[in-house]
């Protein structure tokens, strides 16, 4: 059989991975390699580390790509081909997949980093041993932001703006926090980790973490800790519930470092049950990921 390879780049805000997958099976890595961002320096240096690490990884492994899967923050606009969303600002506006491909010569294709995720731990993580038969896969991207990504028979769903699987920015809390989506009281503006943070900060005039935070409330030893959290279960079972109401997937998988808290599987999978359309009746496995940080460029490979 001849072999063929299966290349991703996860491009984030402060590196850029680059891994080489078997194609026939993607759980051996070939080669895997990082550099910084040095975001800081704009965008055409970007895209010119880009294609630094390229140049690397093909001459230690002696080939180069004949086409390349990238996870991006924001999204690539189907319409103007060009960047949005992104939290790396200098790639808003920009054509990156047509400069991604000029520097690297060869095809790319795009996607956000939570679909990436979600379509890494479908076919590679987590989804595997909870339910190989599944054919709708949605992933959680629930950290210092909220992010989305939806997999259907092994293929994300971009959707016809290129927003598909977006769940951190619709409204969940009425007159909430502004967010810089131009909305206010997003889900990433409720349950974030900074932002339940900040609730936090508010109602005691004292920071602390959010790990710190979750210890008093486990120790009941913090009346301002148990608000925070209870505050965290009711609006992660809210926001939940719509994904289960609107899409129904075969299993969700949580990533991020809230997604950690242990007790959003007990007591928050509890509160989902108030607000699904399923008469309180809730069957959805929703899990923790199996590929740690290797998600995202495991997930570009697989584009």
């Amino acid at each position: 059989m001849e072999k063929k390879y299966n290349w991703g780049i996860d491009l984030g805000g402060t590196k850029i991975e680059c891994a080489i997958l078997d194609q026939y099976d993607p759980t051996q890595v070939i080669l895997r390699e990082r550099i910084d961002t040095e975001s800081i320096k704009g965008y055409d240096h970007i895209i010119s580390q880009v294609g630094r690490l390229i140049d690397s990884v093909s001459q230690k492994v002696g080939f180069r790509p004949t086409r390349l899967g990238f996870a991006t923050p924001g999204v690539l606009d189907p319409a103007s081909q060009t960047m949005k969303n992104c939290n790396t600002t200098s790639m808003n506006g920009k054509p990156m997949a047509a400069d991604l491909a000029k520097v690297v010569g060869c095809e790319v294709v795009l996607a956000n980093d939570a679909n990436c995720f979600a379509l890494a731990e479908a076919l590679l993580g987590a989804v595997q041993e909870i339910n190989k038969e599944a054919q709708v896969v949605f992933g959680v991207i629930l950290g210092t932001g909220v992010g989305g990504g939806l997999v259907v028979n092994g293929k994300v769903i971009n959707g016809l703006h290129g927003i598909g699987g977006e769940w951190g920015h619709n409204i969940l809390e009425e007159g909430g926090e502004p967010c810089y989506c131009g909305k206010a009281g997003c889900v990433e503006k409720v349950i974030a980790g900074p932002s339940l943070e900040l609730f936090y900060e508010r109602q005691t005039g004292d920071k602390k973490k959010l790990k710190d935070i979750v210890q008093a409330y486990i120790a009941g030893s913090d009346s301002n800790a148990t608000v925070t959290m209870e505050r965290l279960f009711e609006y992660y079972g809210k926001a939940i519930s719509t994904i289960i109401n609107v899409i129904d997937p075969d299993v969700i998988v949580i990533g991020g470092g809230v997604g950690n808290i242990d007790l959003l599987y007990s007591e928050g999978y509890e509160r989902i049950k108030k607000y699904i359309f399923n008469s309180g009746e809730v069957l959805t496995p929703i899990v923790k990921p199996k590929l740690g940080d290797s998600a995202g460029v495991f997930g570009a490979a697989m584009l």
